[in-house]
């Protein structure tokens, strides 16, 4: 099995044979991307997957695992070993059940920059016998950036956890308001771009994959730490409703409302 894919964009390059795909997704910008960079090399999205609460609803119509998280971060080294209680072996079962239930092959991963993360997915898909698909690794993150407000996916700003980034003035803003200002951050204080250095973090309402929108009803500004220089705050959504689009996204998958909790 080869481990991570080099950093070459799925829409240059398309990956053989075909797969079928389950994606890890957290709700970012990152996770989306990726999802239609492996549609670009030919793949197919089956299911998705994660290890967070969610809604009862969700905007791709695929089906969704889910797996509530019960360990913590027990083994936090640079090599990951098979560990009980740790976090990761939580991953495992989740994919686990996906496998053996949506026969994939291969499974989506937005990570850039994190070997922590890397390493970790890396050791599931290692004893699953799966095939990771990270297209967004190490990356130019200013590049991702605009390839991603290019290709139009519509995230806003949820979370905000650096010099320059004001909660008041930041949350809700959507990555192509924010591009320039991320871009000045980057030069003057050394901010990565894509928030690799958890300076934010993004929720998508929209992208190409997904066959309804997502509607942000009313939320409200939850303020974590009001640091002087970098206060730490995020959106809490208190509403949210899927809307139809004006035009369908492709069928590029089977649809279904199926969700596994476990």
């Amino acid at each position: 099995m080869t481990s991570w894919l080099p950093p070459t964009p799925a829409t240059r390059t398309r990956t053989a044979p075909s797969m079928r795909v389950a994606a890890l997704i957290s709700g970012g910008k990152d996770s989306c991307y990726n999802m239609m960079q492996c549609i670009a090399a030919g793949h197919q999205i089956v299911a998705l997957a994660n290890l967070r609460p969610a809604e009862n609803q969700e905007a791709m119509a695929l089906p969704l695992y889910r797996r509530t998280i019960r360990g913590r971060s027990v083994d936090t080294g640079r090599v990951y070993t098979e560990c009980e209680g740790d976090e990761v072996e939580d991953l495992y079962e989740l994919l686990k059940l996906v496998k053996e239930k949506e026969e994939v092959e291969g499974i989506s991963v937005g990570a850039i920059l994190s070997d922590y993360q890397r390493v970790r997915v890396e050791n599931v898909c290692k004893r699953l016998n799966l095939q990771p698909l990270a297209y967004l690794w190490q990356r130019n993150q200013e590049d991702l950036l605009q390839e991603m407000i290019s290709s139009n996916i519509q995230a806003i700003i949820i979370k905000v956890a650096a010099l320059g980034l004001d909660p008041d003035k930041h949350l809700g803003k959507t990555l192509d308001q924010m591009q320039p200002y991320l871009l000045e951050l980057s030069e003057k204080y050394g901010v990565h771009v894509c928030g690799e250095g958890g300076e934010y973090e993004t929720f998508t309402l929209d992208c190409p994959l997904f066959k309804k929108k997502i509607i942000v009803d009313s939320s409200e500004v939850v303020v974590h730490s009001a640091d002087a220089f970098a206060p730490v705050a995020y959106l809490r959504f208190l509403e949210l409703h899927l809307e139809e689009k004006v035009s369908p996204a492709p069928d590029h998958n089977r649809t279904s409302n199926y969700i596994h909790n476990s």
